[in-house]
């Protein structure tokens, strides 16, 4: 049989398969919920859920891109004249202006040189390890599994169409996934806090600053109400890195998964009336699909700025104290040079 019949075969069967998949079961949450994979199955790990593939996958492309990247944004050997200082590829060149641009930008002015300089292998590898996670989940992997398997297999959700799925999905819209990073962020600023303050500064710090202990005795009344304050900021801080970009990845996967259901619906109800639902549904999903993909890169850079914001308020700023000092030593300098001259 020819390519053209074994299509052709396939079009009734397709066209009951597609209603189903995009109506969802009357639920857009289907689209977004975690579940397990059948990778699990697979592997003997039981209980294994499509969002830790998909942390896992996420890890491993992240890792190779950026070690790809490197090797082209690296200085070339001598005999390639001044091209050797020269990036090649676009990937590479996108990379490269995303990190200078963090670096000099953000980290930079936001934790000093030398503590940015630090950070700066940790921060960036947050920062493109929720954007692949991210971008991953704008790929609906999930459901073209789950399409083939009903064409190829005839079965249905309650047949076992979904339990035949092995990835896809959106990890950073579970929670235990942000979780996960927000904790590692959490530990990320209590080792600054001990690296910069030391446990008498960190101490110090948590009971409102040395100011505040050493003044007037009355104000010590007011030190255990702004420990507690400080002790529940140091696990809301990350909760709150976890929960938004949670929520953000979730709310938006949420509405185009209800846009692409109307389509569903309506192609239940009839060719008819799923032509006109069809092509406004597919308007504003396009439309919606490029506000996932900004909101993609700005979480990846929140999640990282925020750890950052963080990581800096445990910070003595020594480094912005010193350049500034340079910068008076040198505008000094400069002008006592001119008196000379005059």
């Amino acid at each position: 049989m020819s390519t053209a019949l074994q299509f052709a075969h396939q079009l009734p069967a397709l066209a009951d398969a597609i209603p189903s998949l995009l109506a969802a079961g009357g639920s857009p949450l289907d689209h977004v919920l975690d579940k397990k994979s059948a990778l699990g199955d697979v592997l003997g790990i039981q209980g294994l859920k499509l969002s830790i593939v998909s942390v896992v996958v996420a890890a491993t492309l992240a890792f190779l891109l950026l070690m790809l990247a490197s090797r082209s944004i690296a200085t070339g050997p001598a005999t390639a004249g001044t091209d050797r200082y020269l990036t090649k590829g676009r990937l590479s060149q996108i990379i490269e202006v995303i990190v200078q641009g963090l670096r000099q930008g953000v980290l930079e002015p936001l934790l000093g040189k030398k503590t940015a300089d630090f950070y700066l292998p940790f921060l960036l590898s947050l920062f493109f390890f929720v954007l692949m996670m991210n971008l991953l989940g704008l790929i609906p992997f999930y459901d073209a599994q789950k399409l083939v398997m009903k064409l190829t297999t005839g079965a249905t959700d309650e047949t076992g169409a979904a339990k035949k799925v092995f990835f896809g999905g959106t990890a950073t819209a579970s929670l235990s996934v942000t979780a996960g990073l927000a904790t590692i962020s959490f530990f990320a600023i209590l080792f600054q806090s001990m690296r910069d303050l030391g446990v008498k500064g960190f101490l110090e710090h948590m009971c409102g600053g040395k100011e505040l202990l050493t003044g007037p005795k009355g104000l010590l009344l007011v030190v255990p109400v702004i420990f507690v304050v400080e002790i529940l900021g140091l696990f809301i801080k990350p909760g709150a890195l976890a929960i938004r970009l949670f929520a953000n990845i979730l709310a938006g996967h949420t509405l185009m998964a209800t846009i692409f259901m109307f389509t569903g619906m309506a192609l239940a109800g009839g060719w008819m009336l799923a032509a006109p639902v069809g092509v406004v549904s597919v308007v504003f999903a396009v439309a919606i699909y490029f506000l996932e993909l900004f909101v993609a890169f700005l979480q990846a850079f929140v999640f990282m700025f925020l750890t950052a914001v963080f990581i800096g308020m445990m910070s003595h700023h020594g480094d912005h104290d010193h350049d500034h000092g340079h910068g008076h030593e040198d505008a000094h300098g400069h002008g006592n040079s001119h008196a000379h001259a005059h």
